[in-house]
């Protein structure tokens, strides 16, 4: 939900709450508040949710759209005024009667919360990033029409969120409704902007931009947040990136480990799984990562194998790192990318599906942290040697 305009007050911690729907397989993601429906002579708490798509389920049952909802809360069935005396529910939680109600937000008010919902889980600007976005053009160029658009733009911001468009509870949104007001008119406030608070207001800008842009250019002490490196995803077939195909678990390369030798990693890791010698080593032999995989299927396994795979899978990506230094080198030269390993198997170990863990690629990415830093010459305390001192 991340977004030009994204607020961070009390105001709407509501909307913090992320869901989805499938449609065609695709997730679509969207968000939710409470509200009130009205039904005849009594209010139920239901939940507003909003997608990304547009899509809004009013807590009436069915989807509809922005207008919809307009539609519904002009006819008060979704409820932003409250009747007092009148009864009210939250299914199997709650009844209560209204007693002197008090309501914060309007039907206008609530739509543009929607609006704004719908543009941010789309990563678009916000009533509140669209006006910020105009501030920054007018500081460019401060021409009349332009202090008109940051005008329109601030007045465009549902009306409880425009304290909230600065991030600034000192301020509040009070340097917007200055520059958003021409020399001698009057501001919201009922003040008469002079040139002086003009130029106040104008200065407070430009020292957010130099902050804004600060923060940006800003690396941690110990290393950027977030991946330098574009995404990289492992799947069967061709790669995206030519030589990374070596990186798979069925890649035949060839790993000793504890005196036996298996030609993959998937190999080692479906013949471990075994407790029945006879099992592993026919599982050892087979044709291929597929077939080991189809045959460990049929084999007794190992007790607390569940709660010990994870261990085992890191101890053969390692080896397997350790006794094949070139393809060391392939998983070093993806630099800080993110591993999404995409196979066949289970959403415990690749990335499909939606409840997908992807601890292969988690896994790739912590061993070939464990090759940089042994490249470096760096030391990590209670570290596994992953591969050899020095690399070709």
């Amino acid at each position: 939900m991340a977004g030009a305009g994204r607020r961070g007050y009390g105001a709407v911690v509501t909307w913090r709450k992320r869901t989805y729907r499938d449609v065609d397989g695709q997730r679509v993601e969207g968000t939710w508040r409470h509200v009130f429906v009205r039904n005849g002579d009594a209010y139920h708490l239901a939940d507003l949710i909003v997608y990304a798509d547009g899509a809004i389920d009013c807590g009436l049952g069915g989807l509809t759209d922005l207008d919809g909802l307009r539609t519904e809360l002009r006819r008060g069935r979704v409820a932003t005024t409250l009747e007092e005396g009148l009864r009210a529910s939250a299914h199997h939680v709650a009844v209560w009667r209204f007693a002197e109600p008090r309501t914060w937000i309007d039907a206008d008010m609530l739509l543009g919360e929607v609006a704004d919902e719908i543009d941010l889980l789309n990563d678009r600007p916000d009533a509140t990033g669209r006006c910020l976005l105009a501030v920054r053009t007018y500081l460019a160029d401060p021409t009349q029409d332009n202090r008109l658009v940051v005008r329109d733009r601030y007045e465009a911001i549902p009306e409880h969120l425009r304290v909230y468009a600065l991030g600034d509870m000192d301020n509040r949104d009070r340097p917007l409704k200055v520059l958003a007001t021409a020399v001698g008119d009057t501001d919201p406030d009922g003040e008469v902007v002079t040139a002086a608070m003009h130029a106040e207001a104008v200065a407070y800008f430009r020292e957010r931009d130099r902050d804004r842009v600060r923060r940006a250019e800003r690396i941690p002490a110990d290393g950027p947040d977030v991946p330098e490196a574009p995404t990289l995803t492992i799947y069967r077939g061709r790669q995206e990136r030519p030589g990374t195909e070596v990186l798979q678990n069925g890649w035949r390369a060839r790993i000793t480990v504890s005196e036996c030798s298996y030609p993959s990693v998937t190999h080692a890791y479906w013949a471990l799984s075994s407790s029945d010698p006879v099992w592993h080593d026919r599982i050892a032999a087979a044709p291929s990562g597929d077939d080991a995989a189809a045959l460990a299927e049929q084999a007794p396994r190992r007790a607390g194998w569940a709660t010990s795979r994870l261990a085992v899978m890191a101890a053969l990506l390692r080896a397997k790192f350790a006794q094949h230094p070139q393809m060391a080198r392939t998983l070093l030269a993806t630099g800080d990318a993110r591993i999404i390993y995409l196979d066949l198997g289970s959403a415990y170990w690749t990335a499909a599906g939606q409840r997908a863990n992807n601890w292969i690629g988690r896994l790739l990415e912590v061993v070939r942290s464990e090759l940089a830093a042994q490249e470096a010459g760096i030391p990590a305390p209670g570290a596994q040697a992953t591969g050899p001192s020095a690399l070709p």
